[in-house]
């Protein structure tokens, strides 16, 4: 893992695609979830465990292009970097790329730290913070 950047590999699915063997803008934003879990868990930071401790996290903001399509089988790569860090909310730019490394889809996606039982902002907890700081 580079720092401020992480990749993770998506393989398209029949259920992932429309009629046409494209793949259905909306899955698009279940890969770019999958690879920001997936860093966080190789970071050593479990989503549950803190979901036990009154912390989670939610998407506030998305902005996507789509820019070509993905077919059915193939395999794309999902990067990631946090470009800001605050004290109750964090943002992602994150790409899909496909085998000739060709961007498939960009997004700058905004998550925002809350209590899950009062659906209101906290801070995002120090130990995170202290991960996420070291890696950007």
């Amino acid at each position: 893992m580079q720092r401020n950047n992480f990749s993770w590999p998506v393989r398209v699915y029949y259920e992932d695609t429309d009629a046409g063997g494209i793949v259905y803008y909306a899955n698009y934003l279940k890969y770019f979830e999958r690879a920001r879990t997936e860093w966080l868990r190789a970071l050593g930071v479990e989503q549950d465990i803190w979901l036990a401790n009154k912390v989670a996290f939610v998407v506030t903001e998305v902005q996507m292009k789509n820019t070509r399509p993905a077919k059915f089988n193939e395999l794309l790569t999902v990067s990631s970097e946090i470009s800001t860090l605050k004290r109750a909310s964090l943002s992602f730019k994150q790409e899909i790329h496909n085998a000739a490394l060709q961007v498939v889809c960009a997004a700058e996606i905004k998550i925002a730290c809350v209590d899950p039982e009062q659906l209101k902002a906290r801070s995002i907890p120090a130990e995170i913070t202290e991960v996420l700081s070291r890696v950007r």
